[in-house]
């Protein structure tokens, strides 16, 4: 099942996608796709209400598509964690994950504008598959343990800043929770449709030119490993977003380092889980 969420920012109403592409207003089953939702067997509940045929169909012309799942709690980063992007930015391969937060703030829909920071010269580019937890975590035993708690997945950009996280800080938040620097979505495709999260190819593309063409199964952490190895450090709790890593082909890595600039329009995919495009304009 695909959940997703339409209207204007801060206004949004919860949404089913058919197998058909038709929209189905949720507004009955919950007020939004929320971590209370998600935590209170709401997917089932609009299964239910699906099987039914108890929702009001919506006209989907003119709706904007904002992220799939409201304010997330907490936004938690996977950094290098394809081997093809580790070598391209002279990383070692790293023996733990490389974990890092980003402001839920930054959260847009997968449509939305982003905006270059004032003064930013190295705003780069980077799709990931995002997890989407569904039950609190808390020390996990393993990866079977970790996908019971998988509410499911979504496309996730997560855009950084490379000289405000590699020059300005010893930590990497400056240049990942500038705003709009997560465009999330355009829908949460529930983990039983998704199918293995380590059998998707992610592809994205700069002004009409590919940059990125890899597959989750190049992730040096599978995402069972990944979301079981953060539950022994922090609760994961319903709602709560895992950015898994981006592969290779960033403009960090690029010769001549082709950082992006107003005007600029990113399109990113990945297999199942639907696209994103989006235009960068000047804070």
């Amino acid at each position: 099942m695909k959940l997703l969420r339409v209207g204007a920012p801060g206004d949004e109403q919860p949404v089913v996608r058919t197998g058909e592409g038709r929209l189905l207003d949720l507004s009955s089953i919950t007020s939004d796709i929320d971590g209370a939702f998600l935590a209170s067997d709401g997917v089932d509940r609009a299964r239910a209400a699906v099987a039914a045929g108890s929702l009001p169909e919506l006209d989907p012309d003119g709706l904007r598509i904002g992220a799939p799942v409201a304010r997330p709690g907490k936004i938690v980063c996977v950094g290098l964690n394809y081997r093809d992007h580790a070598a391209e930015t002279g990383a070692a391969i790293p023996p733990r994950p490389v974990v890092f937060m980003k402001d839920p703030g930054t959260v847009v829909g997968p449509y939305d504008e982003v905006l270059i920071p004032r003064g930013s010269v190295k705003t780069d580019w980077g799709v990931e598959l995002a997890v989407v937890i569904g039950r609190q975590a808390r020390y996990l035993d393993g990866p079977e343990a970790a996908r019971t708690v998988i509410a499911g997945y979504a496309i996730s950009h997560d855009v950084s800043e490379r000289e405000f996280q590699l020059e300005y800080s010893s930590q990497w938040d400056l240049g990942k929770s500038c705003e709009t620097f997560n465009p999330l979505g355009p829908w949460l495709v529930t983990a039983d449709e998704a199918g293995d999260p380590q059998d998707l190819a992610l592809h994205l593309s700069v002004n009409g030119v590919k940059r990125q063409d890899g597959h989750t199964s190049d992730m040096i952490f599978p995402v069972g490993h990944i979301v079981s190895y953060l539950s022994q450090y922090m609760v994961l709790e319903p709602g709560d977003v895992i950015n898994t890593g981006t592969p290779a082909g960033v403009a960090l890595g690029l010769p001549g380092t082709p950082y992006l600039r107003p005007g600029d329009t990113v399109e990113l995919a990945v297999d199942g889980l639907g696209a994103q495009r989006q235009t960068f304009a000047q804070a």
